[in-house]
């Protein structure tokens, strides 16, 4: 059953500078169809980040992610049977991403797409080339009931279960080249540090020899302070917080944060 996670979506302060950020730290390129006006689209040729600017009552955010499927039916149907709370909102045409959007049962939205839908374009209708070096390679929610939600996208997306070490209570769902990964959110785990609720928390990137790529981005940010990533773990509260990112997910060595202070993880 095919199943393709093929987006991920930011809210920013500075729409035009992230994208910029993302291609000269990432390698990522911006998606021909791209409308500045409205938001900017960079790839890494299996998935599309969406960088959309902040609006009246929308935080600058990592702020939802988007799924291709073989056929939407099969996923309504699958949340009429067993999620009836669950419902789902047909998007405007100028979205090449997302012909729907919906939601898991603790509220993190998702879109979905297939591929006859009319309104796809750029590099969400392109075949996909192959990952470049420096790519996404899996994203992270926190949630109060991350056995609950693992259930779901498995039934829901299909996407498959990938093994977790010994003692890990994180979930790692994957569509063989995207992993998702839910992790249990607690108030506790915000002692010392400023608190976030329940949401998407960090795009993982594997980017080879991380020391290397680390220097890369010294060097991008000596040249051009616009490029530089915002402090991760600057002061006692940032490394709380740093501390508490590097225990929520066993596929990150190092972390790092965009302009909008997305956190980043970072693997070989």
């Amino acid at each position: 059953m095919f199943t393709k996670i093929n987006h991920l979506a930011i809210i920013s302060d500075n729409y035009t500078a992230s994208a910029k950020f993302y291609e000269a730290m990432f390698g990522m390129r911006t998606s021909p169809g791209t409308r500045s006006e409205r938001a900017m689209t960079v790839g890494d040729g299996y998935l599309g980040l969406n960088i959309n600017p902040r609006s009246t009552g929308r935080p600058a955010r990592l702020d939802h992610f988007g799924v291709e499927v073989e056929d939407v039916e099969r996923v309504f149907a699958a949340l009429r049977r067993s999620y009836p709370a669950v419902h789902w909102l047909q998007r405007p045409s100028n979205r090449p991403f997302a012909g729907i959007t919906t939601h898991d049962p603790d509220g993190n939205v998702f879109d979905l797409s297939q591929r006859d839908m009319t309104n796809r374009a750029g590099v969400y209708a392109e075949a996909s080339t192959g990952t470049h070096e420096r790519h996404v390679d899996h994203f992270a929610i926190r949630t109060l009931r991350p056995d609950a939600l693992a259930a779901f996208y498995t039934e829901v997306l299909a996407l498959e279960a990938a093994p977790g070490a010994a003692g890990d209570p994180s979930h790692y769902l994957t569509d063989g080249t995207i992993t998702l990964v839910i992790s249990p959110w607690d108030i506790a785990d915000y002692a010392g540090t400023s608190i976030t609720a329940p949401c998407l928390d960090h795009i993982g990137f594997s980017v080879g020899d991380v020391d290397a790529f680390l220097a890369h981005v010294d060097r991008l940010a000596s040249e051009n302070r616009q490029l530089a990533p915002y402090p991760v773990g600057s002061g006692p509260e940032g490394r709380a917080r740093l501390e508490l990112a590097q225990r929520n997910c066993r596929l990150c060595t190092r972390f790092m944060a965009d302009t909008d202070t997305v956190l980043l993880g970072l693997r070989a």
